[in-house]
């Protein structure tokens, strides 16, 4: 069965920098655009970034522009997500989904920015 399995979230201080990583399987991970939504305590689902198939088109949330990059290796069925310059606002559980004609969703990683 298709399973998205989110890594790198922890607590990091206002200013540092996070990795996070989406490990796909169970389909075929070329023919999906890849996405990082985000929920924070209270707030509903947003979406951080999604990336194309190929890779070679990406969008961002107004509000992460030029901190955030989102990139993939469809060699190693893998999505990142760089953070950087990281704020409080940015405190939440990150998912990665995948589409292609539906959704798959993973169970997310939490990212805590805190001093």
């Amino acid at each position: 069965q298709v399973q998205l399995v989110e890594s790198g979230g922890g607590l990091v201080q206002p200013g540092g920098s996070l990795r996070l990583s989406c490990a796909a399987s169970g389909l075929t991970f070329s023919r999906y655009s890849m996405s990082w939504y985000r929920q924070a305590p209270g707030k509903e689902r947003e979406l951080v970034a999604v990336i194309s198939t190929t890779g070679d088109s990406t969008n961002y949330k107004d509000s992460v522009k030029g901190r955030f990059t989102i990139s993939r290796d469809n060699a190693k069925n893998t999505v990142i997500l760089q953070m950087n310059s990281l704020k409080p606002d940015d405190t939440g559980v990150y998912y990665c989904k995948a589409t292609f004609g539906r959704d798959y969703w993973g169970k997310g990683t939490l990212v805590t920015v805190s001093s």
